[in-house]
């Protein structure tokens, strides 16, 4: 009996399986890579979209498209129209916009030019509140405790245009704009820097909520003001000083 052509045949099949296997491994191999570098590829465009996005955000009332990573440093001022817990209390602008503020064990106190604690805060005191500001919540860093009764405020206020849902954005321009100025320029700032621009802004125009503070290329300052139809925009100079609005 001639065995040959059978046990040929065997090794042909054998071959053949083996290259059919490699085959199949390449090509799920390949496949795998490829579908990890579409992958990676596509992950690229997501995350760009979510800084475009994350950069756009506006509160309530924000009529501008300045650039921001999230939330900042910032404030409001007001008076507090609740009760005032260990952790947080609501504040109520003279335009009317309610903000929550959330205190912690690190929030410091002043009335005045002295230290005082948070018993100072009371319902239908007035205040300024500095941190890190959210949408409609700032998380407090100082809690400035402020005279009770008329003055500047009452009579600065009047110039500020409450927000009103779906009322037209208002339009002009007062003081001094930077010429070459452009919504979304110019660099986030934080700290002591921020705080002063932050009280400038509000000492001349309370009412909104400050959710910024940005330094533009000639080293002065916008302020980027939400919660109200006008003015969305506060420019201090270098003296912490307001020179104009929009």
């Amino acid at each position: 009996m001639n065995l040959k052509p059978t046990i040929l045949s065997r090794h042909k099949l054998a071959t053949s399986i083996a290259a059919s296997a490699t085959a199949i491994a390449l090509a799920v191999g390949g496949y795998a890579i490829a579908d990890a570098g579409s992958t990676a590829t596509a992950a690229s465009p997501s995350a760009t979209a979510a800084g475009s996005g994350s950069a756009s955000g506006l509160g309530p009332g924000g009529g501008g498209s300045n650039a921001r990573s999230g939330p900042a440093a910032g404030g409001a001022s007001g008076t507090v129209i609740s009760n005032v817990s260990t952790s947080s209390f609501t504040l109520s602008t003279p335009a009317g916009q309610q903000v929550t503020v959330d205190t912690a064990s690190s929030t410091t106190y002043q009335k005045g030019t002295s230290s005082t604690s948070a018993s100072a805060v009371t319902p239908g005191q007035r205040v300024l509140v500095l941190g890190t500001t959210s949408g409609t919540t700032i998380t407090a860093t100082q809690i400035i405790v402020q005279p009770t009764g008329g003055g500047s405020t009452t009579s600065s206020s009047a110039g500020v245009i409450p927000f009103q849902r779906g009322a037209p954005t208002t339009s002009k321009r007062v003081g001094q704009i930077p010429p070459n100025y452009s919504q979304g320029s110019g660099t986030i700032v934080s700290g002591t820097t921020a705080n002063k621009a932050t009280k400038a802004a509000l000492a001349a125009y309370p009412g909104g909520i400050v959710d910024r503070v940005v330094q533009l290329s000639n080293g002065e300052y916008e302020v980027h003001n939400i919660g109200v139809n006008w003015p969305h925009h506060i420019f201090v100079n270098k003296s912490f000083k307001v020179v104009g609005a929009d």
